[in-house]
């Protein structure tokens, strides 16, 4: 017998089926997004109910913090982080009430001596990220963490969350949340090459409130039809990652070295770097030159680079992150970002940096 062709009459649901929906499609796509959601918590060694999809990092970030604000809380983050945590713990203390302060720095790690006075009952977040989108600079999660864990023996009622966005740690970290000592960690697509997607991993009994309301999906934390397609994507190019991390970082940091012998002959560029660093991420900073015109000419040559984060390359006050890591106002208004990926080949490192080299010489900038 003939199977009859089936008639899709649900286009008000989406045009795609809603994995929402109670037909065969909808199942379909329920079953994919859910292959999905064990992908990624085996990847990252956590329970499946533990992943909740998000549109990307920026909304796992503020699901985390504003989720967690309540009147009197006490917040700790990083001041290099990502503008959607520093964002949204300044909106926490003017929304909420929540007493946010940044993270001690010091020789380019969390100073926990410093830490360890800054902890206190009221303290429920400390929000950091595994590695620094503008530096490259991997930091001490796992030692913020221990801090954490003495606190909760020694203090009554300190029960202080640790979140991570492990967004830029995709290609040279483990992504094991137990590497990192985390609590809650979050993730994004784009990092991918997956827009529209990312993850945040937090365990039920995290007591997370979402955002807005709505059809309650991904655990009623953030309502609104899940994008499948997206979500599936980016569950496998995470496994990918994964499985390919310690072949891409023997390639970057070979990479790195060599484009790091060749800048050296290029007078007054700083790096700037910390003690642990991901090899695919270097940031320059050039006193007295003009960034911002040495990219605009660099792209006229066919080289794509950048000053800072694209979340604040409209930002007049230079790079937050390079002033956290070096104190140096002038060093933080003159940078330079250069990252790269498994498909980037050293000759082009090579023309970018000769290119900078004639830039710079030339006195264009």
């Amino acid at each position: 017998m003939f199977r009859k062709k089936r008639i899709f009459l649900d286009f008000a649901a989406g045009a795609l089926p809603n994995p929402s929906s109670p037909h065969a499609e909808g199942r379909e796509a329920k079953r994919v997004l859910e292959d999905a959601r064990t992908r990624v918590a085996r990847t990252l060694e956590v329970q499946v109910d533990d992943v909740v999809f998000t549109s990307g990092a920026t909304e796992a970030n503020a699901l985390v913090i504003l989720g967690l604000a309540k009147p009197g809380a006490h917040f700790l983050y990083l001041p290099s982080a990502h503008a959607s945590v520093v964002e949204n713990m300044k909106l926490a203390a003017e929304r909420f009430g929540v007493v946010a302060e940044p993270l001690p720095v010091k020789d380019v790690r969390v100073d926990i001596c410093t830490l360890e006075t800054m902890i206190r009952g009221e303290t429920a977040l400390i929000s950091m990220d595994a590695v620094c989108g503008e530096t490259g600079v991997v930091w001490n999660t796992r030692e913020v963490k221990a801090c954490l864990e003495k606190a909760r023996a020694g203090q009554a009622g300190a029960r202080a969350l640790l979140h991570v966005d492990a967004s830029q740690a995709v290609c040279t970290e483990k992504l094991q949340r137990a590497h990192f000592g985390a609590d809650l960690m979050t993730f994004d697509g784009g990092k991918l090459g997956v827009r529209g997607v990312g993850a945040l991993i937090a365990h039920r009994t995290i007591p997370l409130a979402p955002l807005y309301e709505g059809g309650g999906q991904e655990r009623e934390l953030r309502s609104g039809t899940e994008n499948v397609e997206a979500i599936a994507h980016f569950s496998v190019r995470l496994m990918h990652a994964a499985e390919e991390r310690d072949a891409f970082r023997a390639a970057a940091e070979q990479l790195r070295g060599n484009l790091l012998a060749r800048l050296a002959r290029i007078p007054s560029i700083h790096i700037n770097e910390g003690r642990t660093q991901a090899p695919h991420i270097l940031n320059l900073s050039i006193p007295g030159r003009d960034t911002d015109y040495v990219v605009a000419l660099l792209d006229e040559s066919g080289i794509a680079a950048s000053t800072k984060s694209a979340c604040e390359a409209d930002s007049a006050e230079g790079s937050r992150a390079v002033l956290a890591l070096t104190g140096d106002p002038e060093r933080a208004k003159a940078t330079l970002r250069i990252s790269f990926g498994p498909a980037t080949h050293a000759r082009e490192l090579v023309r970018f940096a000769d290119e900078l080299a004639r830039i710079l010489a030339s006195g264009l900038a």
